[in-house]
């Protein structure tokens, strides 16, 4: 019988931001982050800097998920409108679960407002890296404005994941027709 090692002081605050700020937003308290740990706040300001640097190193933490649960796989065969297709598909289908609070790195940065703030340069980065995957596809499918529609991609998916975060509205059958009209004016394969 194996026994799985409970996580540590650092992987449960880690897990106490991620959830914590993702349903209550970035200002949470200290407190309540070590009391959703179970780590007091002489142990989180050993690990942590600050909460600033917890909330930063919660979201690099979640950042190769986001990834992989939005990104299509690298060369897996399709083109790149269907590459880019794949991630609006994702959106709505997340959207449609009843805890979907939106990106949770666009979330941030609209909190936060400071661009400066750790956690925000962190959401910045992924965020940056979503489009230049969006650019990276819609050169490859021949774009013909590949940075403009770029520029558009992250727009409709902050927007969506904005829409959908607040629940203002249901992004079933909305999403992907938009995105392909933006597809089919750029001459995306």
């Amino acid at each position: 019988m194996t026994t799985k090692a409970k996580p540590s002081p650092r992987e449960r605050l880690l897990e106490a931001a991620a959830t914590l700020t993702y349903r209550d937003g970035v200002g949470i308290g200290v407190e309540a982050l070590c009391k959703a740990a179970g780590v007091s706040k002489r142990s989180m300001y050993q690990l942590f800097e600050s909460k600033d640097e917890l909330l930063a190193a919660s979201l690099k933490e979640r950042a190769a998920g986001f990834v992989a649960g939005l990104l299509p796989p690298a060369d897996d065969g399709r083109s790149p409108r269907e590459r880019i297709l794949h991630v609006f598909e994702r959106v709505e289908s997340q959207a449609g679960v009843p805890e979907f609070r939106g990106c949770r790195y666009l979330a941030v940065q609209i909190e936060l407002k400071n661009q400066a703030h750790p956690a925000s340069r962190v959401a910045h980065q992924i965020k940056a890296d979503l489009t230049a995957f969006f650019r990276s596809e819609a050169e490859r499918g021949g774009a013909s404005d590949p940075d403009l529609l770029a520029r558009q991609l992250i727009l409709v998916f902050d927007g969506a994941n904005a829409r959908a975060g607040i629940q203002a509205d249901n992004l079933a059958g909305l999403i992907a027709p938009t995105v392909a009209l933006l597809l089919d004016a750029a001459a995306v394969r």
